[in-house]
């Protein structure tokens, strides 16, 4: 075979390769873009989108849990050990004694009242954590600062001088 005998140009052929070529193209945007909304459509890098989702589920669990007002399973997801009560004294400085004054509603020193409601209204990374800004029971103002963390994914309050702004 010369290069004079080429086999015939295969229309069909050449159209399947364009086809599968674009719909994977197209799939992988779809994935890319629906990886983007569940996640809660964060600002940050994509590869901190895994990071986003985890600790979105990780404070809803939490409030749902407050709203509830089980405070051993809310416990449980802030320092991410669901068999705490085996072993209290693992549970590090933040007692649940502690925890029950933060967040019960009940406690003089729970600034939030009896928590009814939340919405996550910012999430962004801030150095090795997710910071999120948490509005309770309706609130406009004033969002409860949330840190994730996530590679013990456990939550933690924010440092005080630390905060999403949330426009005027």
């Amino acid at each position: 075979m010369t290069l004079l005998d080429a086999p015939a140009f295969d229309y069909a052929r050449e159209r399947r390769r364009v086809v599968t070529l674009y719909s994977t193209a197209g799939l992988l945007v779809a994935l890319f873009v629906g990886w983007w909304l569940v996640a809660g459509r964060p600002v940050d890098w994509p590869w901190s989108w895994n990071n986003h989702l985890r600790g979105r589920m990780a404070v809803n669990r939490f409030l749902t849990a407050v709203e509830r007002n089980d405070l051993d399973t809310a416990y449980g997801i802030w320092i991410h050990d669901k068999n705490w009560q085996q072993h209290p004294a693992q549970s590090g400085p933040y007692t649940f004694a502690r925890f029950q004054q933060d967040w019960s509603s009940q406690s003089s020193d729970n600034e939030y009242g009896a928590i009814q409601s939340h919405k996550i209204v910012a999430a962004r990374m801030y150095g090795n954590v997710l910071l999120m800004a948490v509005l309770i029971n309706g609130r406009k103002s004033k969002a409860l600062n949330i840190d994730y963390d996530p590679k013990a994914h456990t939550l933690n309050f924010s440092p005080p001088d630390v905060e999403l702004y949330l426009g005027p």
